[in-house]
């Protein structure tokens, strides 16, 4: 019997009919065995042979073909075509193919010949940063193992030279390559892959210009242009650089500068892209202007909901206004602002989920355009099915408390965008990838299925730092549990490291240095009692102050003076006049406790103090989603802190105490009577302190907002003032307000505030003893750098000035400290908000001449 040794691949008659050609002119003759072969007669598979370079399995192979010993094939055949169809989908071969091997009479033994793709085992990229190399790696999913096909290699260069040109790099060049991976025995196993990356200069616009343009000028149109700009040596916040996408949202603002000024018919008829040099083009924009038009008359087709004056005055265009095609769109839909005061939102925001408006122009007459907004409101809808997916930490009812959407309620859109706000509020999840998801939308049922898509981020943070301060070595250890579980603080199995998901904040932190010791714990339960959005506050702290001898660097231990505190708070949602706004209220208590303790601050250095007060707030926070990284809205508050008015009601005379310590105080330190004045003086004060009486009022507000791109302007003002209820009892020491520097609560015991003025050292803005009233106003302009879950990182420029004062006698809120500078910040979850800032303050600090000068400033866990 002869053999067929390694005979034509058997994928088409296309094939096949080569090989007779090629048989033929070789001079040999076609068996009897080769004419059936060819005529495609069918075989009984006999065996089944898998070779080639591959690491599968051979069985697993055979069976995926689904060809077994004993099937009745046409060779060559369908059923053959599919399987190798089939192979090749899998994307994992760079070669596939059939042989007969050997025919005996109707039966055939098949040799399928496969050659796997090789495999990626490691990336190496040259000619960029580490940074954009993970980002390469990641978007091109280049990771070990993966197949290395010609297709994936084609995209990946591809993408690599677009990623550039999207950021003005329009000369980009890729260049891919492969080298063996070997294994011990020297035989290749992968491949590793070389990318080499030249981005070259990047190319800039150095010339705009306009043709046809009569009604606005060239230099209003480059500023309608917001992604491509002319390239300027004092531009700072929009770069110059070319990119074709760019260029095309800028030929559509142009148009629209034109349609918001009544030229309907502006249209941009041709564009000439100037190569210049590698780093240089410049563009020609040739517009047509068209004529001015009007709004004529407005008519509401197909309203039913409203009537013609509730939908003209949220529309806002009167007739006989220059026609802004702009606006039109924008009173129809803002999609820029989905909180917009506009028709679609009256609609959406009452349950009119598949309502649609279209404005329509029914007739031109010369100038004017009349139109028709023809309205389609279709059926209520409402909320079927409301879920949540992406939390694997935070406990579910953590969040569904948080949801202004339940199923059976109405449809509204302004409930979904609060939604995605508060969870963003939380803290737990990644507030630039919050998104709801909607689902099995019905206009016929008039029902929708919203799902809440969440990613979970670190919400524990970890203090752990030391340094010089306060004449000596300080070390802090601070752990702050932002999601913690206290009903399951005794269930081992919850310690993962530690139970966590029920949305409780604990804080942990202590404080130690050679001559101080500071120990704090706070529990905040945002839902106290599990139903109301009602916030519950208790905290609990112990100081211990050794006295310290600052020329001799001496601790004395027998003189110490001890701070025992807590307090207890609550802070309800209200729902009037909006429900932004929070109402908190707390009580706290100090005892201060002075053990042989005499200083500048206490006359009486064996005594006692006591602060009880209680403080109302009202505040308000509508910011947007990212709390680190807010873009819009405004946060502001007030505060009230008071005590008890003691005097009026404990029967002591401190008018004739004041007047007796002021007699006392005239005592010359040569008097034999000296000291006895001293010791009354410390009495007195001992008896004006027993119990602190006081009123403190504070006002904090700053707003946020959104001026291109993502650059934000937070425009901020401060307020204080501590009062006295007795002018003859007077302001206590404690309590005051210290003006200068980071901001940062430094080595105090007096409960002083310390308000953050950059460009000055701290607190040197402030008399020796503290001052009773304080302003300040700030900008600051920020852009991110990244808003990633890892870590979040922007600039900032910032103006600011501030001032304090003793009483309003000396009180001028004109007579400010100004300063400017830039700074850095960088918020990661395990650390909190880290930064810099260099600040150049323009005036004096108190007791110098001349400015303050340059100042550096480090940011540790301030807020945002």
């Amino acid at each position: 019997m002869n053999n067929l040794n390694k005979g034509p691949l058997l994928k088409s008659y296309k094939n096949l009919y080569c090989i007779f050609l090629f048989t033929m002119m070789m001079g040999f003759s076609l068996t009897a065995q080769q004419r059936d072969l060819d005529s495609g007669k069918k075989y009984t598979i006999n065996d089944i042979k898998v070779t080639g370079a591959q690491s599968f399995n051979e069985q697993t192979v055979i069976a995926f073909t689904g060809l077994k010993k004993g099937d009745r094939i046409y060779i060559p055949g369908e059923k053959l075509s599919a399987v190798t169809k089939k192979l090749w989908e899998q994307n994992l071969f760079s070669d596939i193919a059939f042989y007969v091997t050997n025919i005996d009479g109707d039966k055939a033994d098949l040799e399928l010949y496969i050659v796997e793709l090789p495999k990626l085992n490691e990336v190496t990229i040259e000619g960029i940063r580490k940074g954009k190399k993970k980002d390469i790696l990641k978007e091109n999913k280049l990771d070990p193992g993966t197949k290395l096909t010609k297709n994936l290699l084609t995209t990946t260069k591809n993408k690599i030279r677009n990623k550039f040109k999207e950021d003005g790099y329009l000369n980009a060049q890729v260049i891919l390559s492969q080298t063996p991976h070997l294994d011990s025995t020297g035989q290749e196993i992968a491949k590793n892959l070389n990318i080499t990356i030249d981005k070259g200069e990047r190319v800039k616009v150095s010339d705009i210009d306009f043709e046809g343009n009569e009604q606005f000028s060239d230099g209003k149109l480059r500023r309608a242009m917001k992604e491509t700009k002319q390239k300027f040596f004092f531009r700072i916040f929009k770069r110059s650089k070319y990119t074709k996408e760019g260029f095309e949202k800028d030929k559509v603002s142009i148009i629209d500068k034109y349609k918001a000024n009544g030229y309907r018919d502006a249209r941009i008829i041709e564009d000439t892209l100037i190569i210049k040099d590698d780093k240089n083009v410049a563009l020609n924009i040739k517009v047509e202007e068209g004529d001015k038009y009007y709004f004529g008359n407005i008519r509401f087709i197909g309203n039913s909901v409203y009537t013609d004056s509730q939908l003209r005055q949220v529309l806002g265009i009167e007739k006989g206004a220059t026609y802004n095609g702009v606006l039109l769109q924008e009173r129809i839909a803002d999609v820029e602002d989905p909180e917009a005061q506009d028709l679609t939102n009256l609609y959406q925001n009452n349950g009119y989920l598949f309502s649609n408006i279209n404005p329509v122009e029914v007739a031109v007459r010369n100038d004017t355009i009349d139109f028709e907004i023809r309205i389609r409101e279709g059926k209520l809808a409402y909320f079927d099915h409301v879920t949540v997916v992406g939390n694997d930490k935070t406990n579910d009812h953590v969040i569904y408390r948080e949801l202004r959407t339940r199923p059976g309620q109405k449809y509204s859109k302004r409930n979904v965008v609060r939604t995605i706000r508060e969870l963003g509020q939380l803290g737990y999840f990644d507030p630039e990838q919050l998104s709801p998801n909607f689902k099995n939308v019905d206009p016929n049922s008039g029902t929708v299925d919203l799902e809440y898509s969440v990613v979970e981020k670190g919400a524990s943070q970890i203090e752990l730092q030391g340094g010089y301060g306060g004449g000596g070595f300080v070390g802090t250890l601070g752990l702050s549990f932002n999601n913690f579980s206290l009903r399951n603080i005794f269930n081992k199995e919850a310690y993962k490291p530690l139970p966590m998901g029920d949305g409780q904040k604990l804080s942990l932190r202590a404080q130690a240095s050679s001559f101080y010791q500071t120990y704090s714990l706070s529990l905040t339960e945002p839902w106290f009692g599990g139903k109301k959005p009602v916030q519950l506050s208790t905290s609990f702290s112990h100081t211990v102050q050794y006295f310290y001898d600052y020329r001799n660097r001496d601790v004395d231990k027998d003189r110490r003076f001890l701070i025992t505190g807590g307090s207890v708070g609550i802070a309800q949602r209200l729902k009037w006049p909006d429900d932004f706004f929070q109402l908190s209220q707390a009580i706290s208590f100090q005892h201060y406790n002075l053990k042989n303790y005499n200083t500048s601050l206490f006359t009486f250095g064996d005594g006692y103090s006591n602060n009880l007060a209680y403080t109302i707030g009202l505040s308000r926070n509508n910011t947007a989603t990212n709390p680190i990284y807010p873009v819009s809205g405004s946060d502001f508050g007030i505060t009230a802190k008071l005590t008890v008015p003691y005097s009026a009601f404990n029967g002591v005379d401190y008018g004739a105490l004041a007047d007796e310590r002021a007699t006392l105080a005239e005592v010359p330190n040569t008097s034999s009577n000296f000291r006895a004045a001293q010791n009354r003086i410390a009495d007195i004060d001992q008896e004006r302190f027993k119990w602190l009486e006081y009123y403190k009022i504070k006002f904090k507000g700053n707003w946020y907002t959104n001026l291109i791109d993502k650059l934000v302007l937070k425009t901020g003002t401060e307020f204080g003032f501590l009062g006295a209820y007795n002018k003859e009892r007077g302001i206590p020491p404690f309590e005051r307000f210290f003006v200068g520097g980071d901001g940062l609560g430094s080595f105090s015991l007096d409960g002083r505030e310390v308000i953050q003025l950059r460009g000055y050292e701290n607190q040197s803005l402030s008399d020796l003893d503290g001052n009773t009233i304080f302003n300040k106003f700030s900008l600051e302009l920020r852009y991110p750098v990244t808003l990633k879950q890892m870590a979040s990182i922007y600039v900032l420029g910032f103006a600011e000035g501030g001032n304090a004062f003793n009483g309003f006698r000396d009180y001028n809120p004109f007579e400010l400290k100004r300063s400017a500078g830039l700074g850095l910040r960088i918020f990661m979850p395990a650390f909190g908000l880290l930064g810099i800032d260099f600040g150049y303050g323009f005036d004096n600090e108190l007791g110098r001449i001349g400015p303050s000068g340059w100042s550096t400033h480090f940011i540790l866990g301030q807020q945002f």
